[in-house]
Order: structure tokens, then C-alpha cells, then sequence
């Protein structure tokens, strides 16, 4: 039922008609002269708001611009006197819902009240389909039906309604932000943003501006003001990945956060207080982090208030087809006639161990498309470590077929980062060097190839 608002400085009329509104089922609130009402206003928003124009204290016009600034959704119906209706139908312009002339018939404000409340409920089931659909379009589908992800899934939706920090655990490749993801989408924030971000990519000089934001000259380089992640986040999720990497003092500012939901940017002392629900991942073992020294045991205890373990792919064999099947329909150029998997091929997947999990697999059946050009894939066409050194590739037309140079030169590339980083073992800053670019630069060329640790497995 509607929540109406009912201004008059007429003490006769607002209650005779407040009486009324009542009786009708409607949830009223009246008020004296616009000044009461719009204090009103400020702390509550009420769905209707009848308000006569000529009034002491604030008139209703400026109530009804003020009512504009404040909350934008709430109708307004004013009342006026005969030779005051061009004001009205001024405010009508700028979106007043409607008005009346006094005298009116109090059936006749019950009347359009009734049409306000069909209005209303509509506006609300709209509301509600596109946030179902918003949810359905963002949620990417968590693929899997074997026990340990019938169990995940029953924990994703206990915990998706609270408000507690979430630990997500479990080795690189298993899905990890996926489920940050879905536990976001579930929630009462699935309107709100979803921030990630990857804790080990940034330097440690770098990670607290990148958190908490900045102010212009804060360090070198800071040319600007920038707001931070949780900034960023105000009102709905921060996923920390791998967020064992995070230096201690910078685990010191989360643990505040954490604690207070406030923080000060670099550069500055005036704290920034921000509601965030909190997800973190990781996949050390953290309570072996804080026996070492490189963790905070109280942020330990604040971030695993809840916690999640994402099985690796080795405990969900039984997933195998659907997994396959679903990468399959992602990369091939029409999803309704994916490529066919030769025995052979299917032999060495089914005893390949994926130490690198379904991101493993992943990368391994996206290679497999594309080498086979669409036709049934081969042992030959899935990366070496899968297949086996034992496949042998065999020589035919399509072997010696001339590729666009731009194709040619990615896969190069590609192939190239990968060598410079296992040369590098894996530092960044060692393999820009090597290939003789910026670590900017290489960031850039890692992340336009979707290269990631898992990668040099």
C-alpha cells in the first residue's frame, strides 16, 4: 500500500482527508505548513506526497522542487485554489504527477490514488524482472553437477544473503572468482558494483593506492586524485585475489577497513568511510602465512568469517564432458555445431591430470579449436603437455596453408611472452627487461593475450 504524505496548513481539511486516506487503506503521514513537510521528506521517502501550493513557512511549489532534489521517484499531487492553476500546470511540466482544484471530491483523490498505486506496483514488478535479468545476463554459470559442486553451490547460496566476509580457498584454476562472482549476483548488492581485484599484480609500492586511492602528489607519478578499489566498490563487492600477497602494511589499512569500514586515502588524514561486503581468495595456505610471519593472524580471522573451497578438477572427474562441451561452445565460431573430439583426443584429456585445473582446461580446448579449423579435434591439436610427446603431427595441406600475417605474428607473440617469463621464472620485471619493453608494457601484452601464472605451468 502506498505511503503518502499529506500537506495542509488547513487544519479541517488535512485531517478530514488524512481520515479518509486512511480508511482507504493507504499509510498516512500528515504534516502543518511545507516546512514540517519537507524535513519530512529528507528522512523518509513516501511514494505520494498532496501538498496544497499556497501555504506559510514553504509554499508547495518549492516543497515539490525539494522533493525533486531529494527523491525523484516520489509522485507529487498538488492542490490549488481556481486562479492558482497556472502554477500548477507549470509544475506539471517539470513532473508533477497531478493536481486538484479546491474545492475537490475526496472520492475523486481516491480515485487517481488508485491508479498511483497500479502505477506503482507495476513500476515495482519491473523493477524486480530487470534485476532477475540483470542476474541471469552478469552470473556466469558455475558448470557442474558432481558432488563437491552440489555441495559449493548449497554454501554459495547460504552465505550469498549475508553480509560477512567471505574466504574463498582452493588451487589457481578452480574457478575462484567465479564464485565471488555468484555470491554478488545472489545478493541483495547484485544491483551494486563488483570490483576485482588481482593483489598479486601490483607491486607492493603500488597495492595501498590501488586499495585505498590517492590524492594529487601523494608519490611520484601521482598526477591526480584517484579513488581507490573500495572506494570504487561503496555500496557493493571487492573481491581480493591471491590476497596472501598482500604486503603487512598494507594488510594494516584492511584490517581497519575490515574492522571500521573506513580508511584514508594516501596523501591525506580525512578518513573515507565506505559499506562493502567483502570476498577474498587465496591459494596458499594462509594459517601456514600467519605461522610464518607474512600474514596478519587478526585480518586471518576477520577475512575467513565464512569460507568457500573450490574443488580442484581431479575431485570432480564426473564434470569432465560438461566442461569440455561448454569451453567447446564458447570458441567455436557457431556454438550450435562445435567441433567433434576424436578418441584419441578424448583418451588423452580424460588421463591428462590438470595441475593448472579448468582454467588448464580451458586454455587446452580453446588451442584444440583452433587448430582444428573445425574439424573433429585430434590428439595433435591439444597442447603438448595434454596430449603427450608420444602424438606425432601429421603432415597435410592445412599445415603448409598461409595464415593472415596478423594471426601469425600474435601467435608468435604469444608463444614468445611465454618463453621470456619461464626465462624470467616467472618475474615480470625481469622478463621486460629480457624482451627489452616496460613493465607497463608487458602487463599490457599479457593481458591483451590472457596470459597468467597458470600459464608457465
Amino acid at each position: 500500500m502506498l505511503e503518502v504524505l499529506l500537506v495542509d496548513d488547513e487544519p479541517t481539511i488535512r485531517l478530514s482527508v488524512g481520515d479518509a486516506l486512511s480508511d482507504a487503506g493507504y499509510h498516512v503521514t500528515l504534516a502543518a505548513d511545507g516546512a514540517e513537510a519537507s524535513a519530512l521528506v529528507t528522512k523518509r521517502v513516501y511514494d505520494v506526497v498532496i501538498s496544497d501550493i499556497r501555504m506559510p513557512k514553504l509554499d508547495g511549489l518549492s516543497l515539490f522542487h525539494r522533493i525533486r532534489e531529494v527523491a525523484p521517484e516520489t509522485d507529487v499531487i498538488l492542490v490549488t485554489a481556481y486562479g492558482a492553476v497556472e502554477d500548477a500546470v507549470l509544475a506539471l511540466k517539470d513532473g508533477a504527477r497531478d493536481y486538484l482544484t479546491k474545492p475537490f471530491d475526496t472520492d475523486e483523490l481516491l480515485v487517481r490514488l488508485a491508479r498511483l498505486a497500479e502505477r506503482h506496483d507495476l513500476r515495482r514488478q519491473l523493477a524486480d524482472a530487470r534485476k532477475q535479468l540483470a542476474r541471469k545476463e552478469k552470473v556466469r554459470d558455475i558448470i557442474g553437477d558432481a558432488p563437491p559442486m552440489i555441495r559449493l553451490m548449497d554454501r554459495i547460496e547460504t552465505f550469498a544473503d549475508t553480509e560477512a566476509p567471505v574466504l574463498v580457498l582452493g588451487e589457481s584454476g578452480t574457478g575462484k572468482e567465479l564464485i565471488a562472482q555468484r555470491l554478488h549476483h545472489l545478493s541483495s548488492r547484485a544491483d551494486r558494483a563488483f570490483v576485482a581485484v588481482h593483489c598479486a599484480a601490483f607491486p607492493e609500492t603500488l597495492i595501498e593506492a590501488e586499495l585505498f586511492g590517492h590524492e594529487r602528489g601523494a608519490f611520484t607519478g601521482a598526477v591526480r586524485r584517484r579513488d581507490g578499489r573500495f572506494k570504487v566498490a561503496d555500496g557493493g563487492t571487492l573481491f581480493l585475489d591471491e590476497v596472501a600477497e598482500i604486503p603487512l602494511p598494507a594488510q594494516a589499512k584492511l584490517l581497519r577497513v575490515v574492522q571500521d569500514g573506513c580508511f584514508e586515502p594516501l596523501g591525506t588524514s580525512t578518513p573515507v568511510r565506505v559499506d562493502v561486503r567483502l570476498i577474498s581468495a587465496t591459494h596458499r595456505d594462509l594459517k601456514r602465512c600467519v605461522q610464518e610471519g607474512t600474514f596478519r593472524e587478526d585480518l586471518y580471522y576477520r577475512l575467513n568469517v565464512l569460507d568457500l573451497t573450490a574443488p580442484p578438477l581431479r575431485d570432480r572427474r564426473a564434470d569432465l564432458p560438461v566442461l569440455v562441451e561448454h569451453f567447446l561452445r564458447r570458441f567455436s565460431p557457431d556454438p550450435d555445431k562445435p567441433p567433434a573430439i576424436a578418441p584419441q583426443a578424448w583418451a588423452a584429456l580424460t588421463n591428462h591430470p590438470f595441475p593448472g585445473n579448468v582454467r588448464e582446461l580451458e586454455h587446452a580446448i580453446q588451442h584444440a579449436v583452433v587448430l582444428s579449423r573445425g574439424a573433429e579435434i585430434q590428439a595433435w591439436h591439444l597442447p603438448r603437455d595434454v596430449a603427450g610427446d608420444d602424438v606425432d603431427v601429421p603432415h597435410s595441406p592445412q599445415s603448409d596453408t598461409i595464415e593472415p600475417l596478423s594471426t601469425a605474428i600474435k601467435a608468435f607473440e604469444h608463444e614468445y611472452l611465454l618463453r621470456a617469463l619461464r626465462t624470467a621464472e616467472g618475474k615480470r620485471s625481469k622478463a621486460a627487461q629480457l624482451l627489452g619493453i616496460s613493465r607497463k608494457n608487458l602487463w599490457e601484452k599479457l593481458k591483451s593475450h590472457d596470459i597468467s601464472d597458470e600459464d608457465l605451468l
